[in-house]
């Protein structure tokens, strides 16, 4: 009798990182059912491969080069309605998991998890759910259980990907030099980002945007929202 042949999912990695690219790809090849399609260092690159080859599961890092990934993930919503995505980042999963879910992303692990719960994402996902951390998913259902906007506070989410990914490096206290190099853009572009920011969120000339930033970070990773 003809032992049935297990299924192998393929998983495509877009990470600008050669080292994370290379260990995640490393690791799915090691799980018995799972192998990596391909990899790409950015959002331009996984849109062309996207063109040749659709995996099962597009795996995808926030901060990348040019388009970041949560603008990847809206144009893989666009062209592959149908292909799952996890989030896969080094940014504290309070600021962003919300944010790329409703990019359209299935799922959010953030880089310094065990490796068990890298595959436990990607079987949950294949499974047809969403992947997220238990104290994530809990938080976001206290918020809808009482009626809450699970989403970033106030006037923060009227700040595009991009500039929300400016505030958040502001409020971990990064310069703009260390902006500009973190995001590959130039600090002129930072310093435009910062302006749009602070025309969005109305703060006056006397109000530091550091400041407001640095502890509407805090406040969020405490899981309280910043007044």
């Amino acid at each position: 009798m003809t032992t049935p042949q297990t299924q192998t999912h393929r998983i495509a990695i877009v990470d600008d990182h050669t080292l994370m690219r290379e260990g995640l790809k490393m690791f799915v090849e090691n799980l018995e059912d799972f192998d990596c399609a391909w990899t790409a260092p950015d959002s331009q690159e996984a849109l062309k491969m996207l063109e040749k080859d659709v995996p099962d599961i597009l795996v995808v890092d926030i901060t990348l080069p040019g388009r970041n990934g949560l603008e990847l993930i809206k144009d893989v919503r666009v062209l592959n309605p149908d292909l799952p995505v996890l989030v896969v980042s080094m940014h504290d999963e309070t600021l962003y998991a919300q944010r790329a879910l409703k990019a359209g992303a299935k799922g959010y692990v953030m880089k310094d998890a065990p490796h068990g719960a890298f595959e436990k994402a990607l079987r949950r996902i294949l499974g047809g759910g969403i992947a997220l951390s238990e104290k994530m998913s809990e938080t976001i259902l206290l918020a809808f259980s009482s009626g809450a906007n699970p989403g970033p506070d106030g006037a923060i989410h009227h700040l595009s990907d991009r500039e929300f990914e400016v505030f958040q490096l502001i409020g971990e206290g990064r310069s703009t030099g260390q902006i500009a190099e973190t995001l590959r853009i130039s600090p002129k572009t930072v310093d435009v980002h910062k302006l749009k920011i602070r025309q969005k969120l109305k703060l006056t000339e006397g109000t530091s945007l550091t400041s407001f930033a640095i502890r509407w970070v805090e406040m969020r990773k405490l899981g309280k929202k910043a007044e």
